[in-house]
């Protein structure tokens, strides 16, 4: 890899540093090209990102990011997965690693707090802010909906008596 090469990907990686709410560590210990191209592919729609980086790389773009704290976990084969949510990047990993015994959570950082595989884990079993979103406006709707029922009712029911 050329120096631009290498000044560009530190580029791209601080900026992701900066703007992602979550950031996971992974282990890729010996995946096939068919379990990366299925990674890749339930992180993208998922709705968050997988990347794989040089850790010397990478340590680099932490400088000065909120992720900063997180340069100890780039040990070994590592990659990537980031979102500007909290649950996108977390959700597609914990799929890849309850499948794969090769593909092990290592840690990350959320909003600027290293956590940990565990807590990755358990973000990723939450709703979406999409799901969460679609059930609030159920709520909303149903109590609306049954008042209107109630004011028809009682209108029917006046000009019934009158």
């Amino acid at each position: 890899m050329k120096r631009e090469e290498k000044q560009q990907l530190i580029t791209e990686l601080k900026d992701v540093f900066a703007k992602s709410a979550l950031v996971v560590v992974v282990r890729n210990n010996g995946l096939n090209m068919e379990e990366t191209t299925t990674l890749r592919n339930n992180v993208r729609k998922d709705g968050a990102s997988y990347r794989v980086a040089k850790n010397r790389l990478a340590k680099l773009a932490l400088a000065g990011t909120p992720c900063e704290s997180m340069a100890d976990l780039l040990v070994g084969p590592t990659a990537i997965a980031y979102s500007a949510d909290e649950i996108a990047a977390s959700r597609a990993v914990a799929k890849m690693a309850k499948d794969s015994d090769r593909f092990e959570i290592v840690g990350g950082i959320m909003n600027g707090q290293k956590v940990d595989a565990k807590t990755i884990q358990s973000l990723a079993a939450l709703p979406s802010l999409d799901e969460l979103r679609g059930k609030l406006v159920g709520l909303l709707q149903a109590p609306g909906g049954q008042l209107a029922r109630l004011a028809k009712a009682y209108s029917e029911k006046e000009q019934a008596a009158a």
